[in-house]
């Protein structure tokens, strides 16, 4: 397999939150790649049909991932997200392994488009803090194409 650089990981990522709002959900989408480039998961918000607060798509692949696979295997993988993971979300991340986050858009971002909207109530607190509070390492990369990642969330929120 070949190398997934970060731009089509994030587009990719795109696609699948495009797929999680067309299927009557939050436009949060992203997906797990190997070391080798191949991509072993991809995951939609999973907020419908149960109003479940805690089906960010993040939190949610970082669940199959840790049970799929080992930490050691994990810690070489990238996660390609199409926004920032919150805290919730990031300390998924960090106790299944996962060794990368590549995200589009910021959390910071997220909120000033969002507001205190009942379904999305976002934590300014970047991945980065929440990451830095554990001994293992998880590399980080983001925001990156953010504009193109704002663009799903428009009219979302209003």
């Amino acid at each position: 397999m070949t190398q997934i650089d970060d731009e089509t990981g994030l587009r990719l990522a795109f696609a699948v939150a495009k797929r999680a709002l067309d299927h009557g959900n939050h436009p949060f989408g992203c997906l797990l790649v190997g070391p080798d480039g191949t991509v072993l998961l991809e995951q939609e918000n999973g907020y419908m049909p149960d109003q479940d607060m805690t089906a960010h798509a993040e939190r949610l692949l970082a669940t199959v991932a840790s049970k799929k696979y080992r930490p050691r295997f994990l810690a070489e993988c990238t996660m390609y997200t199409s926004a920032e993971p919150c805290a919730m979300c990031s300390g998924a991340v960090y106790w299944a392994g996962i060794g990368k986050v590549v995200y589009g858009l910021s959390e910071a971002r997220l909120k000033t488009m969002t507001g205190d909207h009942d379904e999305n109530p976002t934590l300014d607190l970047p991945c980065r803090t929440v990451f830095g509070a554990g001994p293992r390492k998880v590399e980080v990369a983001g925001p990156l194409l953010e504009d193109e990642a704002a663009e799903q969330h428009k009219g979302v929120w209003d």
